[in-house]
Formats: structure tokens, sequence, C-alpha cells
């Protein structure tokens, strides 16, 4: 699938790091390092402009080796890049460690998956179909 996208970044275009990957690595486009304090949260921009086909989304997710050595993550994950949405790519980042992380320009800071999803319209009615699980959730189904 190709995807129109402007970039107004310093940086080349995200790609995928290996063959099989889902997302894309986005990059910090900043003029200044940003410093996110612990439970400090930030907009940080990626100088990327996306047109989307109709029945795509793009979802903003963390990079898994931000979040598991530095606690870095995207607080509204996934983040959701809408068809019609014309705007710069951004991503909101929460720094939930202890320690101070230093974001510096060009670092890849979140990850980006383009994928199909559905819209609904809702269908009334006074019940709804039987199932062994029934109501029960947030933990109902044990835990091994």
């Amino acid at each position: 699938m190709k995807i129109k996208v402007i970039n107004q970044s310093k940086h080349p275009l995200p790609e995928y790091q290996t063959p099989l990957a889902a997302g894309l690595d986005l990059r910090a486009n900043l003029e200044e390092p940003v410093l996110l304090n612990p439970l400090e949260r930030k907009l940080i921009g990626t100088g990327l402009y996306i047109e989307l086909p109709a029945g795509y989304e793009a979802q903003i997710r963390p990079r898994s080796g931000l979040a598991y050595k530095y606690g870095l993550s995207v607080l509204n994950t996934p983040g959701t890049i809408d068809a019609d949405y014309r705007g710069e790519v951004k991503v909101l980042l929460v720094n939930l460690s202890n320690e101070p992380f230093k974001v510096e320009d060009g670092e890849r800071i979140a990850q980006m998956v383009v994928t199909k999803h559905e819209q609904i319209q809702w269908e009334l009615s006074n019940e709804l179909s039987e199932t062994e699980r029934g109501a029960g959730g947030y933990g109902s189904t044990g835990k091994s």
C-alpha cells in the first residue's frame, strides 16, 4: 500500500527495522532536546503529515525497548490517526520511571502501525445472544 506523506522533518522517512515488522519507527523532530521528568508527559512532533485511505487508521504505539529500559510509553496507547486527519503526526510521550529521560532530535520514540478498521451501525435490541462467558469480565477467567 502506498501512503502520501509530507516530510517536514530533518530526518528520513520512517522505516521498518526488520523484514516482518508491523510498525514503522517514528523519530522525534526537535529544535532542542526535551527533558521528560518522572510522570511528566509531552507532545513530541515528528514533522510528518500523512494521507491515509478511507477505512484505515494509523496507530501510534510505544517502542518496547524504551518502555522496558527507560519506562517511556505513549500515554494514549494506541493513539489513533484517522484517515481524515491532515495535521502533523505527534506522539504523546510519558515517563513512567523514577528518572528523568532526555528525548533527543532524531531519536526513535514510537512506532506506527497502519491497519484496516470498520465503522459500525448500531442495532437496538432488548437482548443479546447467550455465551458460556456471559457477563464475566476483569479476571473472570482466572490467572492460569
